[in-house]
């Protein structure tokens, strides 16, 4: 397995001498909760050995709702919100070139609602949905969550309209609770191809589930090689336990050091912009894992180069609260050079010959120098390439090392109270039966 590998010598150097010994049996302390299920929130560790345990059946079933919708599927609208779509968009972008939506491809180009509740988003995707055929994923344990239901409701309403009850049912996938839940209902009465959500597996930990792996294959993406990928990572995670050779424990083991010393922020660093949403997916992990009983690391996420012409001159010069982790990825897809200007009117001849990742690769080096000096502590994941084997590996990766970094901070990892805050005031204030005793204290 050509694995991802950290590199944290750039943080070492922020930290003492006999810090790692110190912290190594807390770090295989945690491991062990993990692997046994004897830490907190252990009814939800369905996760760990997911990638060697899905259903065969289940992904045939997925491989022939690919074959039956694409074809008839201009668009593929997922409708999720939190760990309901992020793992699956992370994915997907990742994939997927920037431009698909322009281009030609055998795949529905997927897009996603259930996400906001923003009027103005839905008024054009709904005007953009009457002139595309499409079919539809709504991905919800309950159904009740707000935002994915009231998109649901005005989808389904067009669908109807536009394809019959019938051939509306034909087109829409549910992907929610195995027994109870009001889109459960739902789905079995209209008749909709549905799938599980296990119960043992949070939203934040589901990518790997039908909640990824639907949109995931719809996209035209392999699936059977993200959970490779996955499984390989799953055995070198549960299997050592050395901080050399285990790259999530080696992870959770610097980012808990450095917090110790007072770096309170992380930020997910990438230098390439299909990356974005793995950040966006890390960021919900890590902080709705971490974030409770007042701690945590507070994630953050930056596009390099781009975001070095905004937020480089804080991270270089501001507070000394944040260290770096870099997301380094060896190898592109395709390489183009800089070409040749006679007149080298612009001044960058010297760059002629090189190829993109040649000058972007010293741009990330550059700036981890510049940073590391700037008094900023460094962490590097390295990546050999993004394709479905590697990001498999990297979605593990990321949740082995936030259940082992969750239980060094002595926090349940796998629950989220504090999300439900909101909701009883939004509830509250639209009138909403059962919650008319909740006093808001504006």
């Amino acid at each position: 397995m050509n694995a991802i590998k950290i590199n944290w010598d750039r943080a070492l150097s922020f930290l003492d001498s006999e810090a790692l010994s110190e912290i190594e049996w807390e770090v295989l302390e945690a491991k062990k909760k993990l692997v046994e299920g004897t830490g907190k929130g252990n009814n939800f560790l369905g996760w760990v050995n997911l990638p060697n345990e899905i259903d065969d059946e289940m992904l045939s079933n997925i491989k022939s709702d690919v074959e039956r919708l694409a074809p008839q599927s201009q668009l593929f609208v997922v409708i999720g919100i939190g760990g309901s779509y992020l793992g699956a968009r992370a994915v997907i972008e990742a994939l997927q070139s920037e431009f698909a939506a322009f281009e030609s491809n055998d795949a529905p180009y997927v897009i996603y609602a259930g996400h906001t509740l923003s009027e103005d988003y839905y008024v054009r995707l709904m005007r953009l949905l009457e002139n595309k055929d499409y079919s539809v994923a709504v991905i919800s344990k309950s159904g009740t969550t707000t935002e994915p239901a009231v998109a649901f409701r005005m989808i389904k309403d067009q669908m109807v309209k536009k394809y019959g009850e019938e051939g509306a049912a034909q087109r829409i996938i549910a992907i929610t609770d195995a027994r109870k839940g009001a889109l459960h209902d739902i789905a079995l009465q209209e008749g909709y191809r549905m799938y599980v959500i296990p119960d043992n597996v949070g939203g934040r930990f589901s990518v790997l589930t039908p909640v990824g792996l639907v949109p995931i294959a719809m996209a035209g993406f392999d699936v059977d090689a993200l959970l490779r990928g996955a499984a390989e990572m799953q055995e070198l995670c549960v299997q050592s336990d050395s901080l050399q050779d285990n790259p999530a424990l080696r992870y959770a083991a610097i980012r808990n050091l450095l917090y110790r010393r007072g770096y309170s922020v992380e930020m997910l660093v990438n230098f390439e912009p299909n990356l974005k949403y793995i950040s966006e997916w890390w960021k919900q992990l890590y902080g709705e894992s971490e974030g409770k009983e007042g701690k945590g690391i507070l994630p953050h996420s930056l596009s390099f180069t781009t975001d070095l012409h905004s937020m480089g001159q804080y991270v270089q010069e501001g507070q000394r609260l944040m260290f770096e982790t870099v997301v380094s990825m060896e190898s592109p897809a395709e390489t183009v050079d800089v070409p040749y200007d006679e007149k080298n009117l612009d001044g960058i001849n010297y760059l002629v010959g090189k190829s993109l990742t040649e000058i972007n690769h010293n741009a990330e080096l550059g700036t981890i120098i510049a940073h590391n000096h700037g008094g900023v502590p460094i962490v590097k994941i390295e990546v050999p390439c993004v394709n479905e084997e590697v990001l498999g590996q990297l979605i593990y990766f990321f949740e082995f090392a936030c259940g082992v970094s969750g239980y060094m901070l002595d926090v349940n990892p796998f629950d989220q109270p504090g999300v439900e805050a909101y909701k009883k005031n939004m509830f509250a204030l639209l009138g909403k039966p059962g919650y008319e005793h909740v006093k808001i204290e504006e």
